[in-house]
């Protein structure tokens, strides 16, 4: 039996392909190595849902799960410094649509 977290299955009821549609209109995965938006989606809910006071939370709440990351769709967890910069320089705008959607 899978050992699916809450959080997972919340992430698992979001339309991926609907999400990369927009991220292509927005172009917010343009430039991006490493980091992209759907990483920064689930970081970014992770944060609402665990109420992280700090980047720093967020960091060790997603690494202490490294074994389910997959069930989030991402590889491995995002560092403190991933976040900030993708706090401060990516668009809100595609947040911000997602949440209206």
């Amino acid at each position: 039996m899978a050992n699916i977290t809450l959080f997972s299955q919340i992430i698992s009821k979001l339309d991926r392909s609907k999400f990369n549609k927009i991220v292509s209109k927005i172009e917010t995965d343009k430039h991006i190595k490493g980091f992209n938006s759907w990483n920064h989606l689930v970081s970014m809910l992770f944060c609402q849902f665990a109420k992280s006071q700090s980047v720093r939370y967020i960091n060790n709440g997603l690494r202490s799960a490294t074994g389910k990351l997959n069930h989030l769709g991402i590889n491995k967890a995002p560092s403190k410094s991933s976040i900030s910069y993708q706090n401060k320089n990516r668009s809100h705008e595609l947040l911000e649509i997602i949440i209206l959607n």
